[in-house]
């Protein structure tokens, strides 16, 4: 008699369904995993083995094997111990095989019996609701887990609650979703003294989701001011928090099942590997790009990351997925960020500073900076040089525009976007609009229009350098509640484009 149930396999953000057989059959006693496990699934039976002798149920002296299908993937994880305990207690009569075979499973034993967290709860939920089962998985996942709502989930403590639930001796009430974690405390943007251009840069990228690079002296706030973005943002979206938590579920990121409504901030030290950044290593993790989905990649000391590491981020910004290839699987996750970069202008970082700057001016500047190519620099939709800030100006009262008042310019920017783009169903923000979409809602008015002609012509704007602009533009004009986009639209939208251009 082969007994089964069901569990999951991670390929990116994707659950796909595996179904756990066990057959207890006469011969030489032995406890086998097959089905392409990896060294922690092959371990399980220890871990299933133990626990199952510390609820006093011993193994038969029979042969007894796990078989995990489809055979030819990968299985990787220690989440399958609670699946193959499950199929073994259903061959053994224990546990009803019609209830065993209504649920998709997942969850690390311990010796003693308890289940331990594992990630990917959230997935698993998804893939469980689409095939109609019903989710097992830790306590601690259950909170987690349950946010998806056509799902029903069960979280015991231990295998011998998962016993008396699926025997009626003590049937468990399904899972409720965590609470929303609360956004934590923006930092004020009148904090910052001076700045005003960095600032409004600041406005039109959060408004619009363009990328934005700062370059400036040591000390002039560029980091102070990327510090301010997730108060500048609105929060996302219910499809979007779901999408975004199931990478950070992935990565073990969740606040104790709580699902959050601010956008990612992740800032990634410049000695980050391309594994760290982009997704890969073992099992083939998502990255800071992914991590940063629907929120900000913030990368201080731009020009410092390796070359290799800066190249392999030009694709993920145009396609706003990053796939991770390996020789048996190709690993998709999405990473619509926002790159916001911030680089010295030079080695010594006193570039524009006659008195304090190195010997080697101009050529250091040109040799710090061009470690970001062309093509890559093309990318950034809004350059700023951040001059700066005397210490005399430092003593000034905070009279400036505060995050508040701001972040509800980029609101309602965002909820003209919102409508404009409800009917495309990957297009979301300015930035992401192109081809006849583009031209449609950005073409700007005649005045306008030769301006930017003009520009092109004496600066010799690129293809991606002419639609960026206009994406920025029309950016500008929503910041500006205007329904067409003018000359003074494109003006600011060019001067940013400009700013500091090796390629424009």
């Amino acid at each position: 008699m082969v007994a089964k149930t069901y569990t999951v396999a991670f390929e990116g953000i994707e659950a796909r369904v595996v179904e756990v057989q066990c057959a207890v059959s006469p011969g030489i006693p032995s406890f086998s995993v097959v089905g392409l496990p990896d060294k922690a699934v092959s371990e399980a039976k220890e871990r299933v083995r133990a626990a199952l002798t510390n609820m006093a149920i011993a193994l038969p002296s029979k042969r007894i094997t796990i078989n995990m299908s489809p055979a030819d993937m990968p299985k990787e994880g220690s989440h399958f111990d609670l699946p193959i305990a499950v199929a073994l207690l259903s061959a053994l009569e224990i546990i009803p095989q019609d209830n065993a075979e209504q649920i998709v499973a997942l969850g690390e034993l311990s010796l003693d019996g308890k289940l331990v967290p594992v990630v990917g709860a959230l997935p698993a939920a998804m893939a469980a609701a689409e095939d109609e089962r019903t989710l097992l998985c830790p306590a601690a996942c259950g909170a987690e887990a349950a946010w998806v709502g056509a799902a029903n989930v069960i979280a015991p403590r231990d295998l011998a609650e998962v016993v008396r639930h699926f025997t009626g001796q003590s049937v468990l009430a399904a899972s409720e979703p965590g609470e929303v974690v609360q956004p934590h405390g923006a930092r004020d943007m009148a904090e910052v003294k001076g700045q005003e251009r960095a600032k409004r840069a600041l406005e039109i990228a959060a408004a619009g989701r363009h990328h934005l690079m700062f370059v400036g002296a040591p000390g002039s706030g560029k980091s102070m001011l990327a510090a301010r973005i997730p108060g500048l943002l609105p929060p996302l979206t219910p499809a979007e928090a779901l999408e975004t938590s199931m990478i950070h579920s992935l990565s073990g990121l969740l606040d104790e099942g709580g699902i959050s409504r601010e956008r990612p901030f992740r800032e990634p030290h410049h000695t980050a590997s391309m594994a760290a950044i982009v997704g890969g290593g073992r099992g083939a993790k998502p990255g800071e790009i992914s991590l940063a989905h629907n929120g900000v990649l913030f990368m201080d000391e731009f020009p410092e990351f390796a070359r290799p590491v800066l190249e392999t981020l030009r694709q993920p910004i145009e396609t706003g997925e990053v796939v991770v290839a390996r020789a048996n699987a190709h690993v998709r996750y999405p990473c619509k960020f926002m790159l916001v970069a911030a680089a010295n202008p030079c080695r010594c970082g006193h570039f524009a500073d006659p008195t304090r700057a190195c010997a080697r001016v101009p050529i250091c500047g040109e040799e710090y900076l061009g470690r970001i190519s062309g093509p890559l620099m093309d990318r950034f939709d809004l350059r700023v040089e951040v001059p700066p800030v005397a210490f005399t100006d430092l003593d000034l009262p905070e009279d400036g525009e505060s995050t508040a008042s701001i972040a509800a310019r980029v609101a309602i920017a965002r909820d003209k976007q919102t409508a404009r783009f409800a009917d495309q169903d990957k297009i979301r923000v300015n930035a992401d609009a192109e081809g006849h979409l583009l031209e449609e809602i950005a073409t700007p008015d005649s005045e306008g229009r030769d301006l930017l002609i003009k520009v092109a012509e004496r600066f010799g704007l690129s293809a991606r350098g002419y639609h960026r602009v206009l994406r920025v533009a029309r950016t500008v004009a929503d910041l500006d509640g205007a329904e067409t986009v003018r000359k003074p639209h494109v003006a600011e939208a060019v001067s940013y484009r400009l700013a500091m251009a090796k390629e424009v």
